[in-house]
């Protein structure tokens, strides 16, 4: 199984930028597709940006489209997530996303990811 682990959430200032980091251990994600999503207070998950195997394919949600980065480090077994202009919307607990092994292509869709990290919050004042 893998295990994912989210880094980089905080408290900032609208227009401030963040960078989330999803390090993963027990298996490599060399071989699949990755995932951002977020669950703000009161709703429910949502999409934000996936990337495929090797990083030649990102697609992202229309919200975080221009401001949001999704890449890759196969080496380092990360997954990144540049947030920049941020805006009190995006205030959520964000979460990384694996899928299976042989999985490469980015999908936006919560049920192809078998595997989830524990979420890092982001919160963002006006």
């Amino acid at each position: 199984q893998v295990q994912l682990v989210e880094s980089g959430g905080g408290l900032v200032q609208a227009g401030e930028s963040l960078r989330l980091a999803c390090a993963a251990s027990r298996r490599s994600i060399g071989s699949r597709a990755m995932g951002w999503f977020r669950q703000a207070p009161g709703k429910e998950r949502e999409f934000v940006a996936t990337i495929a195997w090797n990083g030649g394919f990102t697609y992202y949600a229309d919200s975080v489209k221009g401001r949001f980065a999704i890449s890759r480090d196969n080496s380092k077994n990360t997954v990144y997530l540049q947030i920049n202009s941020l805006k009190p919307e995006d205030t959520a607990v964000y979460y990384c996303a694996a899928r299976s092994s042989g999985s490469y292509s980015a999908t936006s869709r919560a049920n192809d990811y078998d595997y989830w990290g524990q979420g890092t919050q982001v919160t963002v004042s006006s």
